[in-house]
């Protein structure tokens, strides 16, 4: 793996500690929120994504698209992937996948070809966001799936993340 020589800039954000007793949304969407500091702290573009089934988390990961090299690698993809060998199948029909920010053309394809059952984001992204922002795949009324979609479940921090973020990175450029 190729590591990245680009120095992160601080992250000025602490990871938020949820209870278990309460597993909603919003305690799963803290969960990819820490996952995006996580990103931000290797200097990767800070977007978490957590995958829970039957009320535990099966998959979790952040972005690493320029760690790895891979175009691919983004929070969602590598949740899936995780998710599915975790239980032994591509399907992942009875699971919900929680992530900071919307999913792209790439990501929201794979949710639908998953079979994911409810995609949960944080912020509407309005250039590139395939689930309602930009372009909404799920509306294809010829898709053979349909995702369960919740929108804006904890959006002011994330959004806040993000946002810091590219202001740094545009600053230290």
């Amino acid at each position: 793996m190729v590591q990245s020589t680009r120095n992160a800039p601080p992250c000025p954000f602490e990871k938020i500690f949820p209870s278990q007793l309460q597993r909603d949304d919003a305690f799963y969407m803290q969960l990819a929120y820490n996952l995006a500091i996580d990103a931000w702290k290797v200097d990767e573009v800070p977007i978490g994504a957590v995958i829970e089934l039957g009320g535990e988390v099966i998959a979790s990961a952040h972005n690493q698209r320029d760690s790895t090299c891979d175009p691919t690698a983004h929070a969602e993809i590598r949740a899936l992937g995780q998710a599915a060998k975790a239980i032994g199948d591509w399907r992942l029909n009875h699971a919900t996948l929680y992530v900071t920010k919307e999913p792209c053309p790439m990501c929201s394809g794979a949710m639908l070809m998953s079979r994911v059952k409810r995609v949960v984001f944080a912020v509407s992204d309005p250039k590139m966001g395939c689930l309602g922002g930009a372009i909404d795949l799920n509306a294809l009324p010829q898709v053979n799936h349909h995702l369960e979609i919740t929108r804006g479940v904890l959006d002011k921090p994330c959004l806040d993340l993000l946002q810091a973020y590219f202001k740094l990175k545009r600053t230290d450029d």
